[in-house]
């Protein structure tokens, strides 16, 4: 077993990034996540590892310190929460289109605008239809526990440096603030040897320069380029898709949710069996991919599907185009930052799929 903590989940995902053997993380502070710098900084990993650890002068300046590290083939990363993220697409669209590997986690707060520092998943569009420009994918992971805060920063590097594409980890507030207890994973050591036939090296007496870029005006050597990206997004959704089922076996009505909404709704398929119901959870850990092909084979038998998340309707989009019209489709949302009770979910499922 490995070392025990209580933590939060911000606090779990730095120090799960010293463990992992990244090299250099860049940030700006902003709520809910600014526990993750100040967690490094009070840590001071450059004694413990040798990561660089630098506040940026914004987060565009933080992204674009990423795309220069990852260029090298060291381990990069960021985090910040909605507003920041905004501001950090431009850069990830450069960088999944320079095909370079890093881990960006967002912390999601309520919007639009600067919103609120409460939590939300209003960034569900954002992080799995791309959210900057031109077409691209992340890998997005959704951890539902402060545990999966620190495993999924490990997985993501693992994950960004096999497809060399950007990977998000989309908590949101709650997961992020709350305390819990993590058994952290032993420290992997920092790789000191980078010389991948598409890394910036400093060295090119022997070999040919290399240029890393996602720049190319020639119109079809762009289309050959954004032909193999699409062929590698296939791959992701042929070998990478994950997910958990919760008192699937028999269940009658499914309930479809992540992060913080997964976690209520465990309790609301609890007491609604309880009632006679037969309810069971899906829970979606990549968002991209989606689970889509396993949601339309339990359609085949269920009478009713409800998406449950902390927006207007964002996730039920996916759901509604991996079901293709078999069942019924439902959505149950809070916004702003409210977050819903796992009562409140089993009176919208009595509402909208009982009635």
């Amino acid at each position: 077993m490995g070392e025990l903590k209580l933590m939060k989940g911000n606090e779990a995902v730095a120090e799960a990034a010293i463990r992992a053997g990244v090299d250099a993380y860049f940030g700006y502070p902003i709520t809910p996540q600014s526990e993750v710098m100040e967690y490094l900084a009070a840590e001071q990993p450059h004694k413990r590892t040798g990561m660089v650890l630098l506040q940026a002068e914004s987060e565009i300046a933080a992204i674009n310190m990423v795309y220069g590290a990852a260029s090298t083939g060291k381990k990069a990363m960021t985090s910040s929460s909605s507003p920041g993220i905004s501001l950090k697409m431009e850069g990830i669209s450069y960088l999944a289109g320079a095909e370079l590997p890093c881990v960006v986690v967002n912390v999601v707060r309520g919007g639009p605008g600067l919103g609120t520092i409460q939590p939300s998943q209003a960034d569900y569009f954002q992080a799995t239809k791309g959210g900057g420009h031109g077409d691209y994918h992340m890998l997005v992971l959704a951890p539902a526990s402060v545990q999966e805060m620190s495993d999924f920063v490990k997985l993501g590097f693992d994950l960004a440096f096999k497809y060399r594409n950007p990977v998000m980890i989309l908590s949101d507030g709650v997961i992020g603030q709350m305390m819990e207890k993590v058994e952290l994973f032993d420290p992997i050591p920092r790789c000191t040897e980078f010389n991948e036939e598409w890394m910036l090296t400093g060295k090119t007496a022997d070999r040919e320069k290399r240029v890393v870029t996602s720049l190319d005006l020639d119109s079809a050597k762009m289309e050959k380029h954004n032909l193999d990206l699409v062929a590698k997004y296939k791959k992701m959704q042929e070998n990478e898709v994950r997910y958990e089922e919760f008192q699937v076996e028999d269940a009658e009505y499914l309930f479809v949710a992540y992060g913080c909404s997964a976690r209520i709704c465990q309790k609301t398929v609890k007491i609604a069996r309880e009632m006679g119901h037969k309810v069971g959870l899906l829970r979606p850990i990549t968002l991209y991919p989606y689970p889509s092909k396993r949601l339309n084979e339990l359609a085949d038998r269920l009478k009713g599907i409800l998406s449950v998340e902390l927006n207007s309707g964002q996730m039920i989009e996916d759901v509604k185009l991996a079901v293709n019209g078999k069942t019924k489709v439902e959505h149950y949302g809070r916004m702003g930052g409210m977050i819903h009770s796992p009562e409140q979910v089993l009176c919208a499922f009595e509402e909208f799929l009982l009635k």
